[in-house]
């Protein structure tokens, strides 16, 4: 596929998903690549939604390390059950926080960042690592972007 998304605009969340997904799904068929492939996600969720930070965590030694991203620069290193990736990650579940100055715990990378939508990430019945999505507004994300996100998420799986 080439290198340029097709972005829907004037549509809404769903459509705009429904759009991407195909593309996301072209532009990583084929690659092994783990990080290429993270890489062009976190580029293409950016690109269609201008979320202000979105990207991927990995499990490395115990603890969830920085992985391919697009936003400004953020928390290198999270540990289980710490902040809103931390508890996706003990906790094998979506989490989507409206406000996170109310999530216990939560770790201020970046002081914009307003709500929080993360996702665990699976290697057979492993969590191998999480999706993290942050906003600049409240209550931005919702069931919608659960369920696609994890349709986007089951693509790495093949």
């Amino acid at each position: 596929m080439a290198e340029d998304l097709i972005i829907a605009t004037n549509v809404n969340k769903e459509a705009q998903y429904q759009s991407l997904i195909p593309q996301i799904k072209a532009l990583i068929d084929g690659e092994d690549d783990q990080i290429a492939n993270l890489a062009n996600i976190a580029a293409a969720l950016k690109e269609q939604f201008k979320w202000f930070w979105v990207g991927f965590y990995l499990v490395k030694g115990g603890e969830l390390v920085l992985g391919p991203f697009q936003g400004p620069v953020a928390c290198t290193r999270i540990n289980k059950g710490k902040g809103v990736c931390g508890a996706s990650w003990q906790q094998d579940e979506t989490l989507i926080v409206p406000d996170v100055d109310a999530f216990p715990g939560h770790i201020a990378c970046a002081s914009a960042s307003r709500s929080e939508i993360v996702l665990p990430l699976h290697k057979g019945n492993e969590v191998i690592g999480v999706l993290d999505v942050d906003s600049e507004h409240l209550a931005h994300f919702d069931d919608v972007d659960a369920r696609y996100l994890q349709q986007i998420i089951n693509l790495l799986n093949g």
